[in-house]
């Protein structure tokens, strides 16, 4: 959500003296509170023959504060990173979180695709009208965060399958969580979803006190309570009336989602959920747990011969792999295999796990070197943008190697859901290697949020290629080719599946339309719980009924089966 405004810097964060932590490595790295100047340390207090102390004399030397222990604190810890408290909530705020709760109860129950961005919207709005009034505008960051975060609860709406739904909303909690702190730091990208669930019990708070006010007499007050009043009343007679006629409960299905008594508890829980979390949200967004107040100090400089030998002769064994990988790439397959004894797809098996734990282990190895690097002048600076630039070069041909080798094995074995998820997760590190060699070059202020961006991004192109569908359609064409696919695989995979796998030839088609089809089960769910997916899957069954059942599907695994 947007960020705060008044004394601030670009980014929305208040403008903190210099000084106030420029004795912060001679304190042990013990931070005081931003509002405590340097020069209130207090004074050095002697004990008298009575036990008593009593403060040094005006004319008593002083030592120099970066000699002193800092006051004794009585505050949590979160004390320092937490904003002042918001203002009183607006009834808008009220009314959206009351909307996100209402929907949540009638539109949760039944399965998540398309309700959940329905639901996520007043939510947002609740957080908009609460960071408004606490005088935070939105900012372009801001807006990234927040647009991207409901463009990734797209993906549950469109695909079927449950793992790249599960990455999509999990991501877009992340973005979301990102909108309401306006976090810059690595600390707080990686901390800022903790502020949303420090915000549960703060936000019910928050919105009961300003629930009693309204109530006390204030003109909003009626509004609410007609606007409570009506809903249970539409709620209880809906229901009612519905198992009365059966010609009402069928336009009122087609209408607006089940209302029944019988999941009473369970939708009860449903909207004290939507309720507790759009308070929650909007408590965020008008006080964010500043998280970007963490500062974690640089480790202690290294000399150079200490810092860059180790680097050095890592970027040699680098090379000497690099050179080895290259003349494969490039054509020299059979020489490798002949020296090794290994299959085709045993030797693209074999290398493409330890590749991309090296790739790890680099990114690994650039944060230590780069907390230790030395950094005395232009000569140290450019020395550590030769050597980790070199290495993250380097990196980017193991990178590539990698994504050769697993296309390999694909081509040997077909592609499944891991396989696909693993290439996906090396071009990230790859890309994310991109970044740190631009930020050599361009500065690393940019550098967490664009890689936080970066993941968001390949999360939602994840999804919205389908992967259910890439490895269906991968497979089928490789079938085509070769003669050879996993059936019994096929037959696992989602209803996003369900296009590529209708090119089969019968019987082999209807064999694996039957395994997606009883994954589907005969009960449609309601239009705000079905995904694309679900429903193109469901019309190509409708139109073309699978045929083969039984040992035929057997038989027919065995033929075509490669493992």
């Amino acid at each position: 959500m947007p960020e705060s405004s008044g004394t601030e810097d670009q980014e929305g964060e208040p403008q903190e003296d210099p000084s106030a932590s420029s004795d912060s490595g001679a304190r042990g790295d013990v931070r005081e509170r931003d509002d405590v100047p340097e020069d209130a340390v207090p004074a050095p207090r002697t004990a008298d023959a009575g036990g008593t102390g009593h403060a040094q004399s005006p004319q008593a030397p002083q030592p120099h504060p970066d000699w002193a222990y800092p006051a004794a604190r009585h505050e949590p810890l979160l004390a320092d990173l937490r904003s002042d408290p918001p203002a009183p909530v607006r009834t808008a705020t009220l009314c959206a979180a009351l909307a996100t709760g209402l929907l949540s109860m009638l539109l949760l129950g039944d399965g998540l695709a398309l309700n959940l961005l329905i639901i996520a919207v007043p939510a947002a709005l609740g957080a908009y009208f609460a960071a408004q009034r606490a005088g935070r505008s939105p900012r372009p960051w801001t807006l990234t965060w927040a647009i991207g975060g409901l463009a990734l609860l797209i993906v549950p709406a469109l695909r079927d399958a449950g793992w790249p739904s599960f990455l999509a909303i999990v991501s877009a909690v992340a973005l979301g969580s990102l909108a309401l702190h306006g976090s810059r730091t690595w600390p707080g990208v990686l901390l800022a979803p903790l502020g949303i669930f420090d915000g549960v019990l703060t936000g019910v708070r928050w919105g009961w006190r300003g629930l009693r006010e309204r109530s006390g007499g204030s003109r909003s007050g009626p509004v609410l309570r007609a606007v409570a009043a009506t809903a249970v009343l539409l709620l209880v007679f809906g229901a009612l009336f519905a198992g009365a006629d059966a010609a009402f409960a069928g336009l009122l299905g087609d209408l607006i989602p089940d209302a029944s008594l019988s999941g009473g508890p369970w939708r009860v829980l449903l909207l004290a959920i939507g309720v507790v979390g759009a308070l929650a949200v909007a408590h965020t967004a008008a006080a964010p747990v500043r998280w970007d107040r963490l500062v974690v100090g640089p480790g202690r400089a290294r000399s150079r011969v200490e810092w860059a030998l180790p680097l050095i002769v890592l970027n040699l064994l680098f090379a000497v792999f690099n050179v080895v990988q290259l003349a494969v790439l490039f054509g020299g397959y059979d020489a490798v295999l002949e020296k090794t004894d290994l299959s085709y797809s045993q030797y693209a098996r074999q290398g493409f796990w330890q590749l991309l734990i090296a790739t790890l282990l680099t990114l690994a190895v650039i944060v230590v070197a780069l907390r230790w690097a030395p950094r005395d002048g232009d000569g140290d600076r450019t020395l550590v943008r030769a050597v980790l630039g070199t290495l993250c070069g380097l990196t980017l041909v193991v990178v590539a190697s990698a994504v050769r080798r697993m296309d390999m094995y694909v081509d040997a074995y077909g592609l499944t859901r891991l396989r696909v998820s693993v290439v996906g997760m090396e071009l990230w590190l790859g890309l994310v290697i991109v970044l740190i060699m631009a930020a050599g070059v361009w500065g690393t202020s940019w550098l967490p949020r664009a890689v936080a961006a970066s993941a968001a991004a390949g999360v939602l192109a994840f999804g919205l290629l389908s992967p259910d569908g890439l490895i269906a359609e991968r497979n089928v064409q490789r079938y085509q080719e070769t003669g050879k696919f996993d059936l019994e695989y096929a037959r696992g995979l989602s209803a996003d599946a369900a296009p590529a796998v209708d090119a089969l030839p019968e019987p082999m088609r209807s064999c694996a339309l039957e395994g997606i089809a009883d994954g589907l089960g005969a009960e449609r769910d309601p239009w705000y719980a079905t995904s694309l997916g679900e429903s193109r899957a469901r019309q190509i069954l409708e139109d073309s009924p699978p045929k083969a059942a039984g040992r035929a599907c057997e038989q027919v695994g065995q033929e075509t089966s490669y493992r």
